[in-house]
Formats: structure tokens, sequence, C-alpha cells
């Protein structure tokens, strides 16, 4: 893993694209911080600009700055959500502007993944997160599942995780207001 580690790391420093696994399906990543990484992303995916992306932290203590006001609430969810959990914040900050919903809004998971947690940590930005396939194509459960064209198109594909077969789902997504309502965009 940390041969992985070292070259996703080299390719994510260099604006570039890796294909690799999350605790949720495995995705298309890219700095956070980079509008002309982020771009890339939405070539490859032929995605619609105007659809935000979502960013993985390695932990909740950074999430200040990536938001303007993190809800107390958020830390209680992040903690006892029993699978993976992105949450959608008002007042996104510190990142690409083509990485920021529109309304100014910005969906952030927490990964409790190895190779994730260990991956962001040593980059020490955020990481986007989408997944791996062509905007509108079904999500692939596993790496088998990831379409040539996505392989093909990254600079940087992971090799940990690849024999796992077990079929893997997208997190739940909630918005969170500053204030503490939220609703539930998908279970």
């Amino acid at each position: 893993m940390n041969a992985d580690i070292t070259r996703a790391l080299e390719v994510l420093q260099a604006g570039g694209l890796i294909l690799y696994p999350t605790d949720t399906i495995w995705g298309i990543g890219c700095d956070a911080t980079n509008e002309d990484a982020v771009e890339k992303v939405f070539k490859l995916k032929g995605r619609d600009a105007g659809k935000s992306l979502i960013v993985l932290l390695d932990s909740e203590n950074k999430l200040e700055s990536y938001v303007s006001e993190v809800p107390p609430l958020a830390y209680d969810l992040i903690e006892y959500a029993e699978k993976p959990l992105t949450i959608i914040y008002s007042g996104a900050k510190n990142l690409a502007g083509n990485v920021i919903h529109q309304d100014g809004s910005i969906g952030i998971r927490v990964a409790r993944h190895p190779f994730c947690e260990q991956l962001i940590r040593r980059f020490r930005r955020p990481i986007v997160s989408t997944s791996a396939n062509i905007s509108g194509a079904k999500s692939p459960a596993n790496f088998s599942e990831v379409a040539q064209e996505i392989i093909d198109g990254v600079d940087y594909v992971v090799e940990y995780g690849q024999e796992d077969n077990t079929e893997s789902v997208p997190s739940t997504i909630m918005k969170l207001e500053p204030d503490g309502r939220f609703v539930f965009i998908r279970k």
C-alpha cells in the first residue's frame, strides 16, 4: 500500500487524476484545491460542470478549513454514522471554485478507509471523490466493473483493493444547514 500512496501523491501533486478505492465505491480523484485538475475530472466523466463534486477529508477536525460555519451537529453525525455519510455544507471555502456548487455549498465525507485516510493525511489537502464512471452510467460496485475508458483516462490506477470484489454502495447524502436543520438527499 505504501508504494501506491507514494505514486498517488506524486500524481495528485502534479495536478493529475487517480482511480482509487474509497470507503464506498471506486472513485476518480484529484486535488480538490486545483481548478485545472477538477476540470479534468469533469471532462473525463463527461459531466456537466454545473454539478458539484464530493470531497474527502481524513478527519472531521479539518472541516473548519473548508466550511465557513460547521454546525455542531455535524461532528455527532460523523462520529455515530453507521455507514459512509456525505454531508452538504453551506459556505464552502479554500477549495477550487469549480468543485463548489453554484449555491456555495460543498459535499464532504470524512473517509473511513485505510488507503484514503493515509493518502489524504499525507497529501494534506482534500481529494475529489466522484464515482468512477461516465456521467449517467451505472456506478461500479467494485474495480472489475470500472470501464476501460475511465482506467485509460486517469494518470494512475491504485493497485490496493483491486482484488476486493465486495459490492460497494454509494454514501448516504444529507444537506445540513448552519442552524442544524437537515434533509436527506440519498439514503
